[in-house]
């Protein structure tokens, strides 16, 4: 008998299949968190998604170092949540530079109208470099903006009603527990 009771002491108590972290992938526990966080935020709904596309479409362009502040600044000047916006900026980060501003360059060379270059064609000692590299910021940009406006417009969007049903949820949660 003293054997029966020292071996259950020294088991771990089971958890409920429904709690239990190893049956759920770890991208589910990760939206989850995020969206704990993020109904945990406070202001209206319209004010998070606001600074969220802020955030956004700050995150768009190729300004390293400078997209948070763009993001807060933005979110100031249109009355967005700061915290957001500065989340919204880490659309760009380094596993996703590369991706983003090819297809921002790319969306700003079709707009633009601009042939594809080759670089063997390019002659390095004349002034057409100069003329190359603005044409090539021009496009970067352009297709940035327009990449960002787009992005920041379906963030926007989505984040709103994100938030309005996170909120409404802990409501009628918190409602529940008086």
């Amino acid at each position: 008998m003293a054997k029966a009771t020292e071996q259950s002491v020294l088991e771990k108590p089971t958890r409920c299949r429904r709690h239990s972290k190893r049956t759920q992938p770890w991208w589910v526990r990760r939206w989850r968190y995020v969206c704990y966080r993020l109904s945990r935020l406070r202001g209206t709904p319209d004010a998070i998604a606001r600074g969220l596309a802020a955030g956004v479409f700050a995150g768009c362009f190729p300004l390293f170092g400078l997209q948070t502040l763009i993001g807060v600044l933005l979110a100031i000047a249109f009355r967005g949540n700061k915290f957001a916006a500065a989340a919204g900026t880490w659309i760009s980060n380094p596993l996703t530079y590369v991706p983003i501003f090819a297809f921002n360059f790319k969306v700003g060379r079709l707009l633009l109208g601009l042939d594809p270059v080759l670089i063997e064609s390019v002659d390095w000692q004349a002034l057409d470099v100069m003329t190359l590299g603005a044409q090539i910021l021009w496009a970067l940009f352009l297709g940035s903006f327009v990449v960002g406006a787009i992005a920041s417009i379906c963030s926007y969007c989505l984040c709103f009603r994100l938030i309005s049903r996170l909120q409404d949820l802990r409501r009628q949660r918190s409602c529940r527990l008086k």
